[in-house]
C-alpha cells in the first residue's frame, strides 16, 4: 500500500500551489467583500488548464485521473474555496458529457469547455426537490424533434458566471427514470443570484427556464438516463468535495498553529498550554483521517472499483470536521480570529456551505447504511 503520490501527481501539486499563491490567494478577501471573481480569474484557470483536467485529450484535455483532480482542487481551496466551484463543474459535468456524449457531441462540446469557452452549471436542485433530486419537476415537452424546457433551479454554483448547463429534466414518467439530461446554453436563460453566509464570490444562484428549446443534439446519453449518469458522477464528486472542506480546515489550523507558536501570554507562547495545542491537535488528526478516505474514494474510482462507500464517509464526515477545526482556530486566535480583517472568519463562513453542497450529512449517510446493511434493512 503505496500513500504517496507520483512524480507527476507531485509536480502538479506544486505547480498549481503557486498558481494559488500568485493569481487566487491574493485576491481572496477582495472576491468574498465585492462577491464576485476578480477579472481576468476564470481566463487564468483555463490557461493554467483547470478546466481540462478530466477531459480526454483528443479534445483538449489533460486525462488526468480522480486522485490527480482532488490534488488540484486541495490546492486551490487552501487559497480560496470559491475558485473550486468552476473547476470542480468541469470536472464533473464534463466527466459526464465524455462519458455519455456521441463523437460528434463530444467534437462540440468539449474543446471549449478545456479552454474556458464554455463555464458549466449543474442543473439538478430545485426549489422544492434537493435531497429528493429523483422527484425533480421540471418539465421537457415534446414539441417536434425537440422540447421546450419549463421551470427553474435553484442553489447552483456557478450560476452567475456559467455559459452552458448539464440540466435535468422531466420527459416521462415520475419517478428517476423519467428523467433525461440536456446540454444547454444560458443565454436565453433568466438568472439572479443568491445573497449567502460564505463563498460569496462563488455565484450560487437561480436559473428560471421560460420555454428554452432543446433539439436531439443537446440530449446527453438518451431520453429517461439522465439521473443515472449524474447519480454515478456523485462517487467521485463527494470526495471531491470532501477534499475542498479539508483544505480549507487545515488552512485554518496553519494560521491557528502559526499564532500558537508566536502570541505570547503569561511570559511563554500560547502553544505550550495543553488547552491551546491540544485540541488544535485532535482536529489535525480528525482532518488527516478525513483526507485519507477521501482519497481512499478517488483511488478506488481510478482502479475502477465501486468509490460510493468511502465517498459518501468522507462527504458526511469533512465539512463537519473541516468547521469544526476552522472554529477552533478562530476562538484560538481571539479577537483576530473573530475579525473579518484576520486570516479565519472568512473559511469558517466558506466552509460551512460545503455540509449542503452535493448531499447533506443525512442523504451520504443513507448511501452508507444500505450498503452496510442492505436496502431492505436501512432507512
Amino acid at each position: 500500500m503505496d500513500f504517496d503520490f507520483t512524480t507527476a501527481q507531485n509536480a502538479l501539486a506544486k505547480q498549481v500551489r503557486r498558481f494559488a499563491a500568485e493569481r487566487v490567494a491574493p485576491f481572496r478577501r477582495d472576491a468574498d467583500v465585492r462577491g464576485s471573481y476578480r477579472p481576468g480569474l476564470l481566463a487564468d484557470l483555463a490557461d493554467e488548464g483547470l478546466f481540462a483536467l478530466r477531459l480526454p485529450e483528443a479534445y483538449g484535455g489533460r486525462n488526468l485521473d480522480a486522485v490527480s483532480a482532488g490534488i488540484v482542487l486541495e490546492e486551490l481551496a487552501a487559497a480560496d474555496l470559491s475558485v473550486c466551484f468552476p473547476v470542480l463543474n468541469a470536472a464533473l459535468v464534463g466527466g459526464v458529457l465524455a462519458a455519455n456524449g456521441s463523437p460528434e457531441q463530444l467534437a462540440r462540446w468539449l474543446p471549449p469547455i478545456a479552454r474556458g469557452e464554455a463555464v458549466l452549471a449543474l442543473g439538478l436542485t430545485e426549489p422544492g426537490h434537493g435531497t429528493d433530486a429523483g422527484n425533480i419537476e421540471m418539465t421537457a415537452r415534446p414539441d417536434g424533434d425537440g422540447w421546450i424546457l419549463t421551470g427553474e433551479k435553484t442553489s447552483i454554483m456557478s450560476a452567475a458566471y456559467a455559459t452552458h448547463c448539464l440540466l435535468f429534466a422531466r420527459t416521462g414518467e415520475a419517478g428517476p427514470h423519467g428523467i433525461t439530461a440536456f446540454y444547454v446554453p444560458l443565454e436565453e436563460v433568466r438568472r439572479q443570484r443568491l445573497d449567502d453566509l460564505g463563498c460569496r464570490a462563488g455565484g450560487r444562484g437561480r436559473l428560471v427556464f421560460e420555454g428554452l428549446r432543446a433539439g436531439p443534439e443537446h440530449v446527453v446519453g438518451g431520453v429517461g438516463r439522465g439521473f443515472a449518469q449524474v447519480m454515478r458522477g456523485f462517487g467521485v464528486s463527494r470526495a471531491l468535495i470532501a477534499l475542498m472542506a479539508i483544505a480549507v480546515g487545515r488552512a485554518a489550523l496553519d494560521e491557528a498553529f502559526a499564532h500558537a507558536g508566536s502570541r505570547q501570554a503569561f511570559g511563554q507562547p500560547i502553544g505550550r498550554f495543553q488547552s491551546v495545542s491540544f485540541p488544535l491537535v485532535e482536529h489535525a488528526t480528525m482532518l488527516h483521517a478525513a483526507r485519507l478516505v477521501s482519497f481512499e474514494a478517488l483511488w478506488r474510482a481510478d482502479a475502477g472499483l465501486d468509490p460510493r462507500e468511502s465517498a459518501n464517509m468522507a462527504k458526511w464526515w469533512a465539512p463537519r470536521a473541516a468547521m469544526e477545526a476552522a472554529h477552533q482556530a478562530l476562538l484560538t486566535l481571539g479577537h483576530l480570529g473573530w475579525s473579518e480583517d484576520g486570516p479565519v472568519a472568512q473559511r469558517l463562513r466558506d466552509v460551512i456551505g460545503l455540509q449542503l453542497a452535493d448531499g447533506t450529512a443525512a442523504a451520504t449517510k443513507l448511501v452508507v447504511a444500505r450498503r452496510l446493511l442492505g436496502r431492505e434493512n436501512a432507512p
